[in-house]
């Protein structure tokens, strides 16, 4: 039988100098932010020279779109007739702005609820390893509500550039824009009330999957820290039964958040893997974020608890995430292009042949799956804590862009592109969220010291 070992208490101070980083951080990313609206303003005087070449492209598209008839195809011509008409309101620098706040926030909002849901799989896995760890992810679920604020706070401000469902001329019937597909899928949108009037339905699963997932983290941490006060295994099995039911409404949540946030921009296309898409992008980036905080801290002389063979779990599970998500990406690339349905295929075909969106296509696959996959290949390699403070904020990147090509396309045509503007508005979300979670850390201890599942943590080799 193993020895018991005492552990000293540890507490995560968020020190000065800490702070002033990330405060320099964030004033660097206002500054690249402003300098890109500045370009990006100046940029919309040239707009009408760049939006000649991009008509043969979008020529080629509809041509692709008009052979399949049986479903719509007149419909799409007017789609895009409309949606041009609505360009015409909207300056494009706006459209750039709007797309790029809305694609960052989708981005980290799946970093807060990554974050309980890690946690989640640790109590419903009964897993001992990851005693030591497992304060990180609940630190990053503090983000929740503040993601919960801004979603919806954005959504009211962008909606129209954003979301092309939301015209309501899409769905009068007798009008010259009427949309026979994006009608038929108006009750997913605007259930109880008719189609081009208020997304009820739409604004209250947001409101709904925000207000659970706030919640389900309340009690988990509730019951978390209570284990500090009280040295009883019933709170351990309280959040056994919690974390239960909170993976069984993640499970629903994160897929129609996926197709409401991100898959409805595209409103014509759909795709039957892109909610686990979009989670196995989530997934792996908050792995490699909980790596990353848990590399950190160990650097400054916390978490002693940790060991090399903590960091290999981590190490593992990102090796291992970066490899599922690129077995999604190519099962979902695969289906549609053998099946090669046009109104399917036009998806790719956007991302793959022009010019903004195609190099981050390509670039995906090497950061989000060549250089995890060989960096992350050995043994030592996911031991060793400067190792893993490379490839993980290659994964980070990488999927930050996979999350840009999931977006910017569908709002922004062949006008969108990374720029300042862009770079600064995550920027800003990076140094946030950072402040957010770390201060949310050091309200707690760092380790349970009453978890029942401490000495197995100790005690873990692989």
């Amino acid at each position: 039988m193993a020895h018991h070992v005492e552990v000293a208490e540890e507490q995560y101070v968020f020190r000065p100098e800490t702070k002033k980083k990330l405060y320099i951080l964030l004033v660097v990313g206002i500054v690249v932010f402003a300098l890109g609206l500045v370009l990006a303003m100046n940029d919309s005087g040239h707009h009408g020279a760049a939006h000649g070449d991009g008509h043969a492209v979008v020529a080629e598209a509809q041509k692709l779109v008009a052979s399949a008839d049986q479903h719509g195809a007149a419909s799409e011509g007017h789609a895009a007739h409309a949606d041009a008409g609505h360009h015409a309101e909207t300056k494009p620098w706006v459209k750039r702005l709007f797309s790029t706040l809305w694609m960052n926030n989708v981005f980290f909002t799946g970093l807060g609820i990554i974050g309980l849901f890690f946690v989640a799989i640790q109590y419903a896995a009964q897993a001992g390893w990851s005693v030591g760890v497992k304060r990180v992810p609940l630190a990053m679920g503090s983000w929740i509500p503040v993601a919960g604020i801004l979603m919806l706070g954005l959504w009211f401000l962008t909606h129209h550039d954003i979301f092309h469902w939301t015209h309501s001329y899409l769905y009068d019937v007798n009008g010259a824009e009427f949309d026979k597909i994006i009608n038929k899928k108006a009750p997913f949108f605007f259930w109880p009330l008719a189609g081009g009037t208020f997304p009820l339905f739409f604004i209250a699963r947001m409101v709904i999957f925000f207000g659970l997932w706030y919640y389900f983290f309340v009690q988990i941490r509730k019951n978390m820290l209570a284990e500090d006060l009280e040295a009883t295994n019933a709170y351990w099995y309280k959040n056994r039964v919690t974390a239960t039911w909170f993976l069984i409404f993640f499970g629903v949540s994160s897929s129609v958040s996926a197709w409401d946030w991100v898959m409805s921009i595209d409103t014509h296309w759909f795709s039957t893997m892109f909610g686990w898409y979009v989670f196995a992008s989530w997934w792996v980036t908050g792995l490699a974020v909980i790596t990353l905080i848990v590399a950190h801290l160990k650097s400054a002389g916390y978490l002693k608890i940790v060991n090399s063979n903590h960091l290999h779990d981590l190490g593992k599970f990102c090796f291992a995430f970066s490899i599922f998500w690129t077995y999604i990406w190519f099962g979902q690339f695969l289906l549609i292009y053998y099946a090669n349905i046009p109104e399917e295929t036009i998806y790719f075909y956007e991302r793959m042949r022009n010019s903004p969106y195609s190099w981050i296509f390509y670039l995906n696959l090497i950061l989000n799956f060549v250089l995890p996959f060989l960096l992350f290949m050995t043994r030592d390699a996911k031991r060793q804590i400067s190792m893993l403070k490379v490839v993980c904020p290659v994964i980070i990147v990488g999927h930050w862009f996979d999350f840009f090509n999931m977006v910017t396309p569908g709002v922004m045509k062949l006008e969108g592109g990374v720029g300042f503007l862009e770079i600064g508005v995550a920027l800003i979300f990076a140094a946030v969220y950072l402040l957010v979670v770390l201060n949310s850390l050091s309200k707690f201890p760092l380790f349970g010291k009453n978890d029942p599942m401490l000495q197995e943590s100790l005690h873990h080799h692989i």
